[in-house]
């Protein structure tokens, strides 16, 4: 799953949803982990499969205006990391 949330905080929400299932129990994979690995847009992994012209008009200004971006890797890796999937 490749995302592209704003915040560490939502990043991380969204990747354990994928990956653990939903942690808020509100939604339809409340329970149900599917083990999906996440990355977000802005990681070198996906950002170098991307061709370069088009990731500057499709993604650049949102990626320089992300307050932590820092923060935002470090939480999507974590989950990752905590489900063996890294």
């Amino acid at each position: 799953m490749v995302l592209g949330t704003p915040t560490a905080d939502s990043s991380k929400l969204f990747a354990m949803t994928v990956t653990e299932g939903d942690p808020t129990w509100a939604g339809p994979l409340a329970g149900a982990g599917l083990g999906v690995p996440a990355y977000h847009v802005i990681e070198e992994i996906i950002k170098s499969q991307i061709d370069a012209d088009t990731y500057e008009e499709e993604v650049g200004l949102m990626e320089m205006t992300l307050e932590d971006p820092e923060g935002i890797l470090e939480a999507v890796a974590g989950v990752r990391e905590s489900n063996g999937l890294s």
